[in-house]
């Protein structure tokens, strides 16, 4: 297997943060160097044992989308190479898992949108019917897809906390209006794009998250990882069938290990044997393939 990158140690740039899978260098004032690392969480803990290959593969995932809705809406792509803006020995450690972005200022909202009812989104459905405030049917079951897609925000947490489904007004609250509607609007674009295209694949993607930015204009733009199996539900096709939770190209199989584990799910979590790093390494590399074949 290859080698792992559990964390970068870039010295040649100001350490802005560290998220559970990203970490995020300044480069200039405008600019942000962002290192996908292999790193995995299941139920808010990082685990020690990262994932090889997978940055890499959430890298390629979010460039290829990147391009390919580049015309619904601008991205926070720039065309500087991560190779020129670090040290010559540091070069190993953004290959095929690093870009330089614009840098923006978040819109503090999760953009999800849902296609099937899987996850949070069946938990709210049996007890109230509905799922971000959007009434639905009766008598839906576990995956079931939706009469049509749905924008199903959530507030984002602090570090280490759950995000929280809100409804639409939430939204509003924050950003106003105009801009509501417009996030609103993109996402279901968006969605609905991806999940054609992913579906010529043999590919569900059930539902996803996406994160967005203002410039200093106020403009809207795309950013941080797009439909990847790590902010995404992707099923194959091929195995799909109601009332059961489909197998999925993710980290799925990694929880379904850790709830065999005596564990509390929290820090420090139980260390992954190998047949798990391969198989779950194997799940988001098939992902990619079928995607991009």
């Amino acid at each position: 297997m290859a080698t792992a990158l559990h964390q970068s140690t870039i010295q040649s740039l100001p350490l802005l943060a560290r998220g559970k899978v990203r970490d995020m260098y300044a480069v200039g004032d405008d600019k942000l160097l962002i290192i996908a690392s292999d790193r995995i969480s299941a139920f808010d803990v990082i685990l020690d044992d990262p994932i090889p290959g997978k940055g890499k593969v959430l890298t390629e995932l979010t460039e290829f989308w990147l391009k390919k809705l580049a015309h619904i809406i601008p991205n926070h792509s720039t065309h500087v190479k991560p190779e020129e803006v670090v040290a010559p020995d540091e070069i190993e450690q953004v290959k095929g898992r690093a870009v330089v972005v614009k840098r923006l200022k978040p819109v503090m909202v999760e953009a999800v949108a849902r296609g099937y009812l899987i996850g949070s989104g069946w938990k709210d459905y049996q007890q109230t019917g509905t799922v971000c405030g959007v009434k639905l049917p009766a008598g839906l079951k576990l995956a079931s897809k939706l009469p049509e897609p749905l924008f199903t925000p959530a507030a984002k947490a602090e570090f280490g906390s759950h995000d929280e489904n809100v409804d639409f007004a939430h939204v509003v609250k924050e950003v106003g209006q105009e801009m509501a509607e417009k996030i609103r609007d993109i996402t279901l674009k968006l969605y609905t794009e991806a999940a054609g295209f992913a579906a010529e694949k043999g590919i569900i993607i059930a539902d996803t998250k996406f994160e967005f930015g203002l410039d200093e204009n106020n403009q809207l733009y795309l950013m941080d990882e797009v439909l990847t199996p790590d902010s995404s539900r992707f099923w194959p096709a091929d195995s799909y069938q109601e009332g059961i939770s489909p197998p999925s190209f993710d980290k799925q199989f990694v929880r379904d290990w850790l709830e065999t584990q005596p564990w509390d799910k929290t820090a420090p979590a139980p260390r992954l044997p190998q047949e798990v790093l391969e198989k779950t390494a194997a799940k988001y590399r098939e992902a990619v393939n079928r995607l991009l074949a």
